[in-house]
């Protein structure tokens, strides 16, 4: 369906405010107004998506401070920004979403510090992907392989040895891709950007785009622009957060302004319709508390593997809008019960150590209402740029994990706890002898020396 006979059918023909500009047979849909540029946010109250109005709350979780703004340890508290970040679900296309859009200027400075080569789980998951890719759909030495929001270089440096690459990257992480050999483009992906690559490399087989496509603003500009960039065979693969492990183990410490959607295979096959793509494979992976890869190309040109009906026959059943309105109750009575877990400790006098200043601890700390009479500090391994500064929106310390073993407290909240089972025996082994908080699904208590 096209772009224009959607949208006829979500707001009826002729809608008023309807921008979509045309480009031969096809027509592109225009947000009315975006965030970038403004040094502010814009309120969203079409569907970013298909633009419907439809959109129903499903929580709110207050004004909610940027998840990298971090003050210097010893700085006074000073004004800062808050933004409000409630969910919504489009009755329409069923994307869910954030309601506000903020600057990715705001979000993702030249300084953003994220490194995704210094994250185990993604290191491995990188390397499965590419080996997944050669095994389905084997590249020969003269493809090229795009990144869009190429980070690092990691995911890239998989392909090096069986395709040419090329990563697109707006941060000075590039740089350091850079450094290791890849090429790399420091620049939002946009249709510029995606001109230069072409213009240098030619058209990808492979375009990748992990955990960026439910970043990024304009996302039907993102669709095109990475369209022209793509060959006629080739085949675009996403990754990012999913919708229902989000929901079925409460993950509301996920919603956070960096996060403009949360994806169902549902929602992103009615996207990716729009432009023509229809979606080949889809695989659940366990990266960021459980995620989805997407295997897309242009309609009819690959066979559609089962693994698209099984999951979204999946989504039928466990994503109803009633199961939406559970989450809400469930995500309430899990903060409650973590409120009530740490009343009890600190009750005792005993001290509580936050492991971890990942993004979705900044949402689980203000959302909670932890602040530094209830969270010691937060600890987080030595070289991290967040050490030596405060939580966002608190002034709770971030120091050297070695105070978990130098000056030990009774208990260490896992703000990573997604990895639970990982980090519990790591620390117990290296002579941690308090027990661990895991605050999410349902708050518990565990012995990590009978774990």
């Amino acid at each position: 369906m096209r772009v224009d006979e959607y949208i006829a059918r979500v707001r009826g023909p002729g809608a008023p405010g309807c921008h979509h500009e045309e480009k031969g047979q096809k027509m592109v849909l225009r947000q009315r107004k975006l965030a970038a540029g403004t040094g502010g946010s814009v309120v969203v109250d079409h569907c970013q998506s298909c633009d419907s109005t439809d959109l129903q709350p499903i929580i709110f979780l207050g004004y909610l401070p940027p998840v990298n703004g971090m003050p210097e340890i010893g700085a006074r508290p000073v004004e800062q920004p808050a933004y409000p970040a409630q969910m919504l679900r489009c009755n329409k296309c069923e994307l869910v979403q954030l309601g506000l859009v903020v600057d990715p200027a705001v979000l993702f400075p030249p300084t953003y510090p994220y490194t995704s080569g210094t994250t185990k789980i993604l290191r491995e998951n990188f390397a499965e992907l590419s080996r997944e890719v050669m095994s389905l759909y084997p590249l020969k030495k003269e493809d090229l392989v795009v990144d869009i929001g190429s980070n690092d270089g990691t995911l890239l440096s998989n392909f090096v040895e069986p395709a040419r690459v090329f990563g697109i990257e707006p941060t000075n992480a590039g740089k350091l891709a850079q450094q290791r050999g890849i090429d790399t483009l420091i620049s939002f992906f946009n249709r510029d950007s995606a001109t230069k690559a072409k213009e240098k490399n030619g058209q990808a087989k492979i375009i990748t785009a992990t955990n960026v496509f439910a970043h990024i603003e304009d996302v039907h500009e993102v669709i095109d622009s990475l369209l022209s960039l793509l060959k006629d065979d080739g085949i675009f693969i996403s990754e990012s957060h999913y919708l229902l492990p989000l929901v079925q183990t409460i993950q509301y410490d996920t919603i956070y302004h960096e996060h403009l959607r949360y994806y169902s295979l549902t929602s992103l096959k009615n996207l990716l319709e729009m432009h023509g793509l229809e979606i080949i494979h889809a695989k659940r992976i366990p990266t960021h508390g459980g995620s989805i890869r997407v295997y897309a190309a242009r309609k009819g040109k690959y066979p559609v593997r089962d693994s698209v009906k099984a999951t979204l026959d999946e989504e039928k059943r466990e994503l109803s809008p009633k199961a939406l309105a559970d989450f809400r109750h469930r995500v309430v009575n899990s903060k409650l019960g973590l409120h009530a877990l740490l009343r009890d400790v600190k009750k005792r006098g005993e001290r509580v150590y936050g492991v971890g200043a990942p993004s979705r601890a900044s949402t689980l700390v203000n959302y909670v209402g932890l602040d530094d009479g209830i969270i010691d500090c937060v600890l987080e391994i030595k070289g991290s740029y967040k050490i030596g500064k405060y939580m966002p929106g608190t002034v709770i310390p971030v120091v050297d994990e070695a105070r978990l073993f130098d000056d030990p407290p009774e208990y260490a909240l896992l703000f990573s706890w997604h990895i639970a089972d990982e980090l519990i025996p790591k620390l117990t082994q290296r002579g941690f002898k308090g027990k661990y908080i895991v605050p999410l699904p349902e708050p518990r208590i565990v012995d990590g020396r009978s774990a």
